[in-house]
């Protein structure tokens, strides 16, 4: 099963379509608006912009299961986004990631792509699940992980036909 048969929402909570992701590389993230993590979302949105073209998508998904860092809705974290961090890439509902509540797409992300150790379990916000054009995970990324690190993973996975 690929991530691109997972059921997922818009911020405005209308149903979003995967399937039209088929063939693009995703970064999936689970954002928040109150970490010390918050401002990759601009680095997130420079890789969006210099990417996209090449097929390449980021996935933003608010969660507030870490030190409720992101109280808010998911429209609301949406206008945060855009405001605060010139966000265009796609915000999605707000999620849980871990638990038996975990939506069912970071379920199957953490499934395929364990962090250290093994360990099943997201850690903390801006935890990246970088997904390849066959809909399957390439690697994960804790939150420190960002610049030269996840730029070069990313451009492997678009060289990658």
């Amino acid at each position: 099963m690929t991530i691109y048969e997972q059921d997922c929402y818009t911020h405005q909570g209308k149903p979003f379509n995967l399937r039209a992701l088929r063939g693009q590389v995703l970064l999936v993230v689970n954002v928040a608006s109150q970490c010390g993590f918050t401002p990759q979302l601009k680095e997130l949105e420079g890789l969006y912009q210099r990417y996209r073209d090449r097929g390449f998508t980021v996935l933003g998904f608010p969660c507030n299961q870490f030190g409720r860092q992101s109280p808010e809705s998911a429209e609301a974290f949406c206008a945060f986004g855009e405001q605060q961090f010139g966000v265009s890439f796609p915000l999605m509902e707000k999620v849980k990631v871990n638990g038996a509540d975990a939506h069912p797409l970071f379920a199957q992300l953490k499934q395929e792509a364990p962090g250290v150790l093994g360990t099943k379990a997201v850690k903390w916000n801006f935890t990246k699940f970088l997904v390849g054009r066959d809909g399957k995970v390439i690697a994960r990324f804790g939150p420190r992980d960002r610049g030269l690190t996840l730029r070069l993973a990313l451009e492997a996975a678009l060289d990658k036909e």
